[in-house]
C-alpha cells in the first residue's frame, strides 16, 4: 500500500491573491475517504478537517470564523444569482426577500445539509483551494485554485462526519466545485469518481477535470479508456445528476415493474445516501424477483441460503454461512441495470449485499419512506454510495453523459498511488 502524504485541499476564508504563474491546465486531485460512521465521503479539506462528498449538491459551504470578510457580491450580481438558483424546497431561509444581508448589502447564499435538510443563511467568500494536479498516476504539484463558497453556522454540521467543516457540492451546477475548478484550471468541466470499497483505510480517489486514471495493480492500464456511457438527464429545478434507467433484470429474468414506474421521477447519483433506494413500485418486485431468484439458486445444486431476522432499515438478510463467498463477493443472483443508450449496469455480491453482523449480510436496497408509489416527485430509483464503489465514474456535464466502469476484483479504488512525483 503507498503511503498517503498530505494532500491538503485547503481553503482559506479570506480574500487572497493568486500569482500569475499559476496556469496549470492539469486535472485536479483529491483523495476519498469513507466515514465509518455515517458511510459518508470527504475529501480533505483545510489543515486536517474535511468537507463531505454530495453528488446532488450545488455549492460548496464551509463553517467560518467570526471575523470572516463577506465577498462584495451584489444582490443582483451573476455570481449572487447563480448561488441562489436552486432551492430546497424546505428550506423557508431562502425567500427572495432574504438574499440580500441588510447590514452588508451583499449577497447572501442558502447552504444547507444534505443529510437532515437543515438550511442556513450565509456570505459568500472568496476561497482558495489548495490541491494538486495528477497525471491520472500520481499527484505532481501544489496548485491553487480560486472558487467562491458559502459561511454556514456550525449548528448545520449536525450528522455530518466528525471533523467535516461543510460540504463540496459536486452537481451540475456553476457554483459547484467541478464547474469551478474547470473555470480556474482551464480544463473540462467534468470529474471522476472511484469510491473506495467497505470501511477500507485506504482512501479513493476524485480527479477534477478528468482522466487519465490509473491504479497500481495495472499502472498502464487507464481505465477512462474502457468506460461505458449513458447521457445525464436534466431536470428542471434540480442539478443533480439523472440518468435513465429502462429495465431491471435478476440475472437474466426482467422484474415486472409497473408500466412507466422506472421513467416517472427519473433515477439519480447521489452520495449522500449510503445505499439505493427504490421508490415502493420499484423495491417490492426487485425484492420479490431476487428472492425467488435466490430460492431457485438453492433448488439447483447450489447453496440454499437461510434468511434471518432483518437489521433496519434492509428487508432481506441471510446467514452467511450458508452464502457461498466468491472473489465476486456472495453468490447471490446479479442485478442489471438497463440504461439509457442500451448500457448495462451490473451489480453482482459485492455491490449488492453488505455485511451487518459477524453472519449476517442484507440486500443492500432500501424501500424509500414518505413517497408512494408512482410519484413522479420522488425518483424511481436513488443510486447511493455503496452501490458506486468500486466503480470508476466520470460525470462530464460537458458532453451530458456518465461514464461507468466496474474495477476488476484484483483492483480496488484504495489502489491510486498518491505518492507525489516530479512533474
Amino acid at each position: 500500500m503507498a503511503r498517503l502524504p498530505v494532500l491538503v485541499l485547503a481553503v482559506s476564508l479570506a480574500v487572497l491573491a493568486w500569482p500569475a504563474s499559476c496556469k496549470s491546465v492539469r486535472s485536479v486531485l483529491a483523495p476519498v475517504t469513507k466515514d465509518p460512521a455515517t458511510r459518508l465521503y470527504t475529501i480533505p479539506f483545510h489543515y486536517g478537517a474535511n468537507i463531505v462528498v454530495d453528488t446532488a449538491g450545488p455549492l460548496v459551504w464551509s463553517t467560518c470564523t467570526p471575523d470572516h470578510l463577506p465577498a462584495a457580491f451584489p444582490c443582483k450580481s451573476d455570481t449572487c444569482r447563480l448561488a441562489n438558483k436552486y432551492h430546497v424546497p424546505s428550506c423557508s431561509e431562502s425567500a427572495a426577500d432574504k438574499l440580500c444581508d441588510p447590514s452588508h448589502k451583499v449577497c447572501r447564499a442558502f447552504p444547507y445539509n444534505p443529510v437532515t435538510g437543515a438550511c442556513a443563511a450565509g456570505d459568500l467568500i472568496h476561497t482558495r483551494f489548495v490541491a494538486n494536479t495528477t497525471d491520472g498516476k500520481n499527484p505532481v504539484s501544489q496548485v491553487n485554485v480560486r472558487a467562491v463558497a458559502a459561511c454556514a453556522p456550525s449548528k448545520l454540521l449536525e450528522s455530518l462526519p466528525q471533523g467535516a467543516s461543510g460540504v463540496a457540492g459536486l452537481a451540475g451546477s456553476d457554483l459547484a466545485l467541478p464547474a469551478q475548478v474547470a473555470s480556474a484550471q482551464k480544463v473540462s468541466n467534468k470529474f471522476l469518481l472511484c469510491l473506495p470499497r467497505g470501511l477500507s483505510s485506504d482512501p479513493g480517489v476524485a480527479v477534477f477535470g478528468g482522466g487519465p486514471l490509473h491504479f497500481m495493480a495495472q499502472p498502464e492500464r487507464d481505465y477512462t479508456k474502457e468506460l461505458a456511457y449513458t447521457p445525464l438527464v436534466a431536470k428542471k429545478g434540480n442539478p443533480a445528476h439523472y440518468i435513465t434507467i429502462k429495465s431491471i433484470a435478476v440475472e437474466s429474468a426482467s422484474v415486472p415493474v409497473p408500466a412507466q414506474a422506472l421513467a416517472t421521477g427519473g433515477a439519480v447519483l447521489c452520495t449522500r445516501s449510503p445505499f439505493t433506494l427504490l421508490r415502493s413500485d420499484v423495491f417490492l418486485p426487485l425484492v420479490d424477483a431476487f428472492t425467488k431468484a435466490l430460492a431457485r439458486q438453492g433448488a439447483q445444486g447450489g447453496p440454499v441460503a437461510k434468511a434471518v431476522k432483518p437489521y433496519a432499515p434492509f428487508q432481506l438478510c441471510y446467514d452467511t454461512r450458508t452464502l457461498a463467498n466468491t472473489r465476486t463477493g456472495y453468490l447471490v443472483p446479479a442485478v442489471t441495470l438497463t440504461l439509457g443508450g442500451g448500457k448495462n449496469w451490473r451489480m453482482d455480491g459485492l455491490s449488492l449485499m453488505v455485511d451487518m453482523g459477524p453472519t449476517t449480510a442484507c440486500l443492500a436496497f432500501v424501500q424509500m419512506q414518505g413517497v408512494k408509489g408512482g410519484d413522479g416527485s420522488a425518483p424511481s430509483v436513488l443510486i447511493g454510495g455503496f452501490q458506486m464503489e468500486n466503480t470508476v465514474l466520470e460525470f462530464d456535464m460537458k458532453k451530458k453523459r456518465l461514464g461507468f466502469a466496474r474495477l476488476p476484483s484484483f483492483t480496488q479504488c484504495g489502489q491510486f498511488n498518491f505518492t507525489t512525483r516530479s512533474a
